[in-house]
């Protein structure tokens, strides 16, 4: 065999290689991403049109998400929200509509406590994502449902599923349980 053939095997070679290993590198932060943000890498692929762009989105989040201070609440702190719940969910029975508001105020102010920017709603769903994927179409049901009820717009039963959804999440935040 001559020294150029035997060259242009090695380089050959060497491109399959390096091939193979950006495809496998791919395919393990592919399921990395999957595994970390459970439906919402679906809900963002078919957001974003694709998966190359969906993961450069989710990639960010992660970033931005790891510059974040999230901390867990003191036990004193998580009591002090427990009760709360259970003052919202009491107040449900006279008043399903103003309830709902209050689970939405309160789940945002949890959020902050926590370290969680509380800007707007698509950051908090952006920010949430990271950690709490399994469970953000929870809060994406809940909070449907509460801008409808702003407008008189929600059945006393979709009241009712929203402060469900909006348990779900509060309950994973308190206890720092994340859905991943």
């Amino acid at each position: 065999m001559s020294t150029n053939t035997l060259i242009t095997v090695i380089v050959v070679a060497a491109v399959v290689v390096l091939a193979l290993s950006l495809m496998l590198w791919m395919l393990a932060r592919r399921r990395h991403l999957r595994g970390q943000f459970g439906p919402e890498y679906e809900r963002t692929v078919e957001e974003k049109g694709g998966k190359l762009a969906a993961e450069r989105d989710l990639r960010a989040r992660e970033e931005r998400h790891d510059q974040l201070d999230i901390k867990e609440l003191p036990p004193e702190r998580r009591r002090h929200y427990t009760e709360e719940w259970s003052g919202v969910q009491e107040h449900f029975v006279d008043r399903p509509e103003g309830a709902v508001a209050e689970a939405d105020q309160l789940v945002t102010r949890l959020m902050r406590e926590r370290g969680y920017p509380t800007d707007g709603y698509s950051g908090q769903l952006r920010d949430l994502s990271v950690e709490h994927g399994r469970t953000l179409e929870h809060y994406r049901a809940a909070h449907d449902v509460q801008v409808r009820s702003d407008g008189g717009q929600a059945t006393t039963e979709e009241l009712r599923g929203a402060m469900v959804h909006y348990r779900a999440l509060f309950e994973e935040m308190l206890t720092d349980q994340r859905s991943r």
